[in-house]
Protein backbone atom coordinates (compact mmCIF):
# COMPACT_ATOMS: atom_id res chain seq x y z
CA UNK A 1 0.00 0.00 0.00
CA UNK A 2 1.18 3.52 -0.76
CA UNK A 3 0.27 6.94 0.53
CA UNK A 4 0.35 6.15 4.23
CA UNK A 5 3.52 5.35 6.25
CA UNK A 6 2.43 2.07 7.80
CA UNK A 7 5.84 1.28 9.26
CA UNK A 8 6.05 4.59 11.13
CA UNK A 9 2.45 4.22 12.29
CA UNK A 10 3.15 0.74 13.65
CA UNK A 11 6.34 1.95 15.34
CA UNK A 12 4.51 4.80 17.06
CA UNK A 13 1.63 2.71 18.41
CA UNK A 14 3.57 1.20 21.36
CA UNK A 15 4.80 4.66 22.36
CA UNK A 16 1.30 6.10 22.56
CA UNK A 17 0.18 2.99 24.46
CA UNK A 18 2.94 3.61 27.01
CA UNK A 19 1.80 7.23 27.35
CA UNK A 20 -1.75 6.12 28.13
CA UNK A 21 -0.50 3.47 30.57
CA UNK A 22 1.59 6.07 32.40
CA UNK A 23 -1.41 8.39 32.78
CA UNK A 24 -3.63 5.60 34.12
CA UNK A 25 -1.02 4.23 36.54
CA UNK A 26 -0.36 7.70 37.96
CA UNK A 27 -4.13 8.16 38.31
CA UNK A 28 -4.39 4.79 40.07
CA UNK A 29 -1.71 5.86 42.56
CA UNK A 30 -3.62 9.10 43.21
CA UNK A 31 -6.84 7.12 43.70
CA UNK A 32 -5.18 4.93 46.32
CA UNK A 33 -3.87 8.02 48.10
CA UNK A 34 -7.25 9.77 48.25
CA UNK A 35 -9.28 6.58 48.72
CA UNK A 36 -11.57 7.15 45.71
CA UNK A 37 -11.54 5.64 42.24
CA UNK A 38 -13.77 8.32 40.73
CA UNK A 39 -10.58 10.25 39.84
CA UNK A 40 -10.18 7.86 36.90
CA UNK A 41 -12.88 9.83 35.07
CA UNK A 42 -10.56 12.86 35.05
CA UNK A 43 -7.88 10.73 33.38
CA UNK A 44 -10.13 10.04 30.37
CA UNK A 45 -9.54 13.44 28.76
CA UNK A 46 -5.94 13.64 29.98
CA UNK A 47 -5.18 10.27 28.39
CA UNK A 48 -6.30 11.46 24.96
CA UNK A 49 -4.24 14.62 25.39
CA UNK A 50 -1.16 12.55 26.23
CA UNK A 51 -1.68 10.44 23.10
CA UNK A 52 -2.02 13.53 20.91
CA UNK A 53 1.14 15.15 22.30
CA UNK A 54 3.23 11.97 22.06
CA UNK A 55 1.92 11.20 18.56
CA UNK A 56 2.76 14.74 17.45
CA UNK A 57 6.27 14.44 18.86
CA UNK A 58 7.18 11.05 17.43
CA UNK A 59 5.61 11.75 14.02
CA UNK A 60 7.86 14.72 13.30
CA UNK A 61 8.93 14.72 9.67
CA UNK A 62 5.81 12.93 8.46
CA UNK A 63 2.39 14.11 7.35
CA UNK A 64 1.18 17.64 6.84
CA UNK A 65 2.43 20.00 9.54
CA UNK A 66 -0.77 22.06 9.67
CA UNK A 67 -2.95 18.96 10.07
CA UNK A 68 -0.59 17.54 12.71
CA UNK A 69 -0.77 20.71 14.77
CA UNK A 70 -4.54 21.04 14.32
CA UNK A 71 -5.39 17.50 15.42
CA UNK A 72 -3.07 17.83 18.42
CA UNK A 73 -4.63 21.10 19.53
CA UNK A 74 -8.19 19.92 18.87
CA UNK A 75 -7.71 16.73 20.88
CA UNK A 76 -5.95 18.54 23.73
CA UNK A 77 -8.54 21.32 24.00
CA UNK A 78 -11.36 18.78 24.10
CA UNK A 79 -9.56 16.47 26.53
CA UNK A 80 -8.35 19.10 29.00
CA UNK A 81 -11.71 20.89 29.06
CA UNK A 82 -13.45 17.62 29.82
CA UNK A 83 -10.93 16.72 32.54
CA UNK A 84 -11.26 20.14 34.17
CA UNK A 85 -15.07 19.96 34.05
CA UNK A 86 -15.18 16.50 35.65
CA UNK A 87 -12.69 17.55 38.33
CA UNK A 88 -14.74 20.66 39.12
CA UNK A 89 -18.03 18.77 39.31
CA UNK A 90 -16.53 16.05 41.50
CA UNK A 91 -15.01 18.32 44.13
CA UNK A 92 -16.28 17.60 47.63
CA UNK A 93 -18.03 14.38 46.61
CA UNK A 94 -17.30 10.86 47.77
CA UNK A 95 -16.92 7.75 45.66
CA UNK A 96 -18.95 7.49 42.47
CA UNK A 97 -21.91 5.12 43.05
CA UNK A 98 -21.07 3.28 39.79
CA UNK A 99 -17.64 2.32 41.05
CA UNK A 100 -18.95 1.61 44.54
CA UNK A 101 -21.45 -0.91 43.19
CA UNK A 102 -18.86 -2.51 40.93
CA UNK A 103 -16.18 -2.82 43.60
CA UNK A 104 -18.62 -4.18 46.19
CA UNK A 105 -18.89 -7.24 43.93
CA UNK A 106 -15.14 -7.53 43.37
CA UNK A 107 -13.63 -10.98 43.92
CA UNK A 108 -10.62 -10.50 46.15
CA UNK A 109 -8.87 -7.15 46.43
CA UNK A 110 -11.05 -4.19 45.45
CA UNK A 111 -8.05 -2.17 44.32
CA UNK A 112 -6.58 -4.93 42.19
CA UNK A 113 -9.97 -5.48 40.60
CA UNK A 114 -10.31 -1.73 39.96
CA UNK A 115 -6.87 -1.62 38.34
CA UNK A 116 -7.79 -4.43 35.99
CA UNK A 117 -11.43 -3.68 35.21
CA UNK A 118 -11.46 0.12 35.35
CA UNK A 119 -8.02 1.63 34.79
CA UNK A 120 -6.45 -0.81 32.32
CA UNK A 121 -9.73 -1.27 30.47
CA UNK A 122 -10.19 2.49 30.20
CA UNK A 123 -6.58 2.83 29.04
CA UNK A 124 -7.18 0.30 26.28
CA UNK A 125 -10.27 2.20 25.15
CA UNK A 126 -8.42 5.51 25.10
CA UNK A 127 -5.65 4.03 22.96
CA UNK A 128 -8.09 2.39 20.53
CA UNK A 129 -10.39 5.38 20.20
CA UNK A 130 -7.39 7.67 19.65
CA UNK A 131 -6.39 5.92 16.39
CA UNK A 132 -7.60 8.79 14.15
CA UNK A 133 -5.57 11.24 16.22
CA UNK A 134 -2.50 9.08 15.62
CA UNK A 135 -3.23 8.39 11.95
CA UNK A 136 -3.96 12.04 11.12
CA UNK A 137 -0.46 12.98 12.30
CA UNK A 138 0.99 10.85 9.50
CA UNK A 139 -1.53 11.54 6.72
CA UNK A 140 0.23 13.16 3.75
CA UNK A 141 -1.14 15.87 1.55
CA UNK A 142 -2.46 19.37 2.31
CA UNK A 143 -5.72 20.10 4.08
CA UNK A 144 -8.82 19.35 2.04
CA UNK A 145 -12.59 19.15 2.22
CA UNK A 146 -12.57 16.30 4.74
CA UNK A 147 -10.44 18.37 7.11
CA UNK A 148 -12.82 21.33 6.84
CA UNK A 149 -15.79 19.07 7.56
CA UNK A 150 -13.90 17.57 10.49
CA UNK A 151 -13.11 20.98 11.92
CA UNK A 152 -16.75 22.09 11.68
CA UNK A 153 -18.00 18.89 13.35
CA UNK A 154 -15.39 19.18 16.10
CA UNK A 155 -16.20 22.84 16.80
CA UNK A 156 -19.95 22.16 16.84
CA UNK A 157 -19.47 19.21 19.17
CA UNK A 158 -17.22 21.11 21.57
CA UNK A 159 -19.67 24.03 21.67
CA UNK A 160 -22.66 21.74 22.20
CA UNK A 161 -20.93 19.76 24.95
CA UNK A 162 -19.59 22.85 26.72
CA UNK A 163 -22.96 24.64 26.62
CA UNK A 164 -24.75 21.56 27.92
CA UNK A 165 -22.30 21.16 30.80
CA UNK A 166 -22.52 24.87 31.65
CA UNK A 167 -26.31 24.87 31.63
CA UNK A 168 -26.49 21.78 33.84
CA UNK A 169 -23.92 23.14 36.31
CA UNK A 170 -25.80 26.44 36.60
CA UNK A 171 -29.10 24.57 37.09
CA UNK A 172 -27.64 22.39 39.87
CA UNK A 173 -26.07 25.40 41.59
CA UNK A 174 -29.53 26.80 42.38
CA UNK A 175 -30.81 25.23 45.64
CA UNK A 176 -34.38 25.67 44.38
CA UNK A 177 -33.67 23.03 41.73
CA UNK A 178 -32.61 20.32 44.18
CA UNK A 179 -34.14 16.98 43.16
CA UNK A 180 -35.59 18.39 39.94
CA UNK A 181 -34.88 17.20 36.39
CA UNK A 182 -32.94 19.56 34.15
CA UNK A 183 -35.19 20.13 31.13
CA UNK A 184 -34.13 23.56 29.91
CA UNK A 185 -31.88 24.91 27.17
CA UNK A 186 -30.17 22.15 25.20
CA UNK A 187 -31.53 19.63 27.71
CA UNK A 188 -35.02 20.29 26.35
CA UNK A 189 -33.87 19.07 22.92
CA UNK A 190 -31.84 16.03 23.96
CA UNK A 191 -31.44 14.18 27.24
CA UNK A 192 -27.68 14.00 26.65
CA UNK A 193 -26.24 17.15 25.02
CA UNK A 194 -22.79 16.39 26.46
CA UNK A 195 -22.74 12.91 24.93
CA UNK A 196 -24.03 14.21 21.61
CA UNK A 197 -21.23 16.78 21.66
CA UNK A 198 -18.67 14.01 22.19
CA UNK A 199 -20.24 12.14 19.29
CA UNK A 200 -19.65 15.10 16.95
CA UNK A 201 -16.12 15.69 18.26
CA UNK A 202 -14.96 12.17 17.45
CA UNK A 203 -16.56 12.00 14.04
CA UNK A 204 -14.84 15.31 13.37
CA UNK A 205 -11.44 13.99 14.44
CA UNK A 206 -12.03 10.92 12.29
CA UNK A 207 -12.60 13.18 9.26
CA UNK A 208 -9.13 14.64 9.74
CA UNK A 209 -7.70 11.13 9.35
CA UNK A 210 -9.42 10.60 5.99
CA UNK A 211 -6.68 12.06 3.82
CA UNK A 212 -5.97 8.56 2.50
CA UNK A 213 -8.27 5.57 2.35
CA UNK A 214 -5.77 3.55 4.41
CA UNK A 215 -5.76 6.03 7.31
CA UNK A 216 -9.57 6.27 7.08
CA UNK A 217 -9.98 2.49 7.30
CA UNK A 218 -7.63 2.10 10.27
CA UNK A 219 -9.37 4.98 12.09
CA UNK A 220 -13.02 4.04 11.50
CA UNK A 221 -13.17 1.87 14.62
CA UNK A 222 -12.78 5.02 16.73
CA UNK A 223 -16.00 6.95 15.99
CA UNK A 224 -17.97 3.71 15.75
CA UNK A 225 -16.75 2.55 19.17
CA UNK A 226 -17.25 5.97 20.73
CA UNK A 227 -20.77 6.16 19.31
CA UNK A 228 -21.55 2.74 20.80
CA UNK A 229 -20.14 3.67 24.22
CA UNK A 230 -22.10 6.93 24.29
CA UNK A 231 -25.44 5.43 23.26
CA UNK A 232 -25.35 1.77 24.30
CA UNK A 233 -22.37 1.33 26.60
CA UNK A 234 -21.26 3.19 29.71
CA UNK A 235 -22.77 6.54 28.70
CA UNK A 236 -26.45 7.07 28.00
CA UNK A 237 -27.63 3.59 29.04
CA UNK A 238 -26.07 3.57 32.52
CA UNK A 239 -27.01 7.16 33.26
CA UNK A 240 -30.64 6.58 32.34
CA UNK A 241 -30.77 3.46 34.51
CA UNK A 242 -29.58 5.64 37.39
CA UNK A 243 -32.08 8.40 36.60
CA UNK A 244 -35.21 6.39 35.78
CA UNK A 245 -36.61 6.42 39.33
CA UNK A 246 -36.23 10.18 39.77
CA UNK A 247 -39.57 12.02 40.10
CA UNK A 248 -40.48 13.57 36.76
CA UNK A 249 -37.92 11.67 34.71
CA UNK A 250 -40.44 9.44 32.93
CA UNK A 251 -42.38 12.47 31.67
CA UNK A 252 -39.12 14.20 30.69
CA UNK A 253 -37.96 11.16 28.73
CA UNK A 254 -41.34 10.91 26.98
CA UNK A 255 -41.08 14.44 25.55
CA UNK A 256 -37.31 14.71 25.00
CA UNK A 257 -35.15 13.04 22.35
CA UNK A 258 -32.86 10.34 23.71
CA UNK A 259 -29.76 11.46 21.81
CA UNK A 260 -30.09 13.50 18.60
CA UNK A 261 -31.27 17.07 19.28
CA UNK A 262 -34.91 17.37 18.22
CA UNK A 263 -37.72 19.79 19.12
CA UNK A 264 -39.44 18.69 22.35
CA UNK A 265 -42.53 16.57 21.80
CA UNK A 266 -45.74 18.16 22.93
CA UNK A 267 -47.43 16.85 26.02
CA UNK A 268 -50.55 14.88 25.10
CA UNK A 269 -53.70 16.96 25.47
CA UNK A 270 -56.82 15.63 27.11
CA UNK A 271 -59.74 14.79 24.84
CA UNK A 272 -62.25 14.78 27.68
CA UNK A 273 -65.20 17.13 27.32
CA UNK A 274 -64.96 20.33 29.31
CA UNK A 275 -67.62 20.96 31.92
Amino acid sequence: MTGFPWHTFATNLPLTALAVLAVLLVTFAIALAVGMHRVVDIAWGIGFTAVAVVAYTVSAGHGDETRRLLVTLMTSIWGLRLAAHIAWCGRGHGEDPRYERMLNKAPGSRNTYALRMVYLLQGGLIWLISLPVQAAQLTPGPLGVADVIGGVLWAAGLLFESMGDFQLARFKADPAHHGRIMDRGLWAWTRHPNYFGDFLVWWGLFALACGTWQSAVVSLVSPLLMSFLLTRGSGKRLLEQHMKDRPGYTAYAARTSGFLPLPPRRRPTSTAARP
